[in-house]
């Protein structure tokens, strides 16, 4: 039976930004404005010290420790791994691409007081020997820089690829299919990535707000992080059902929605529900 997620809704929305950048700042004021959340993945190795002042024309201007601690403890937002000093993780030893995944996890999670289980890869470069260290460190997802230009959930959540990246030609046109198109069968998933220097280097801010202010209060979208998806598809996966589906049970700690194909019902964390 098909999921759908939260309340029942066929749709859902979420961002990944990379790097922790000064102009995340008007990035998460710009998320408060229309409601809409985020996944920030950061270098914890790599702060700009504190009391930086970067030299005028450049635009990649990583934040100070303090500056993250303050600006992404926010409701908005979730924190996660890109690695301590972004390397390219598929040209290291196994034990340095762990030493680079849990020592940037251990800094994150000690510096925002939360467990953190998604990364983003630096540069999007991988290989499957780097796939299987993330999941000895305990990351459970990791989006890459492919972007398919659907709204589909990912088979493989080590190779999580967005529906497209911000400058993308196709955005608005993807993003009016997102919103007009009612999906069939499986729930939709629109995964917007990108690095919001960008938006000063090209000059485009009008772009991002564009597309939220087109995105955004819409009842048929949930607005989550991409922990929050990952959690939710997780706890769908562990529905169990009778033999002959007149029954399912939700072992799992999430109320969790489905459609029956006559209509969409929830399953309470830790009932059983008659279909």
């Amino acid at each position: 039976m098909p999921m759908r997620f939260p309340q029942g809704k066929s749709k859902a929305l979420t961002l990944s930004y990379d790097d922790g950048v000064e102009q995340d700042i008007q990035l998460i004021k710009l998320l408060d404005t229309y409601g809409v959340k985020c996944t920030f993945n950061l270098n914890s190795g790599i702060y700009a010290p504190e009391g930086t002042i970067h030299p005028p024309g450049r635009i990649h201007r990583r934040l100070t420790e303090l500056q993250s601690t303050s600006l992404y403890n926010h409701p908005l937002v979730e924190v996660a791994v890109h690695s301590l000093t972004h390397p390219h993780l598929e040209n290291l030893p196994s034990a340095t691409v762990m030493k680079q995944i849990l020592q940037d996890r251990e800094n994150l999670e000690r510096q925002f007081g939360c467990i953190v289980r998604g990364m983003a890869y630096p540069y999007g470069t991988y290989n499957d020997t780097v796939v299987d260290v993330l999941r000895l460190a305990g990351i459970a997802y990791s989006r890459t820089v492919h972007s398919h230009q659907s709204f589909a959930l990912p088979h493989d959540w080590h190779r999580w690829g967005g529906t497209c990246h911000h400058r993308n030609p196709q955005l608005m046109t993807l993003a009016q299919k997102f919103l007009t198109e009612t999906p069939e069968r499986d729930p939709y998933l629109f995964y917007l990535w990108g690095h919001s220097y960008e938006f000063e280097e090209y000059d485009d801010w009008d772009l991002i707000e564009d597309f939220l202010r087109l995105v955004s209060a819409n009842d048929q979208v949930w607005y989550a992080t991409n922990m929050e998806i990952y959690d939710y598809t997780m706890a769908y996966e562990r529905l169990e059902y009778s033999t002959d589906l007149h029954i399912i049970y939700n072992p799992s700690a999430i109320d969790v929605w489905i459609h029956t194909g006559k209509e969409i019902i929830k399953i309470p964390s830790g009932k059983s529900v008659p279909t």
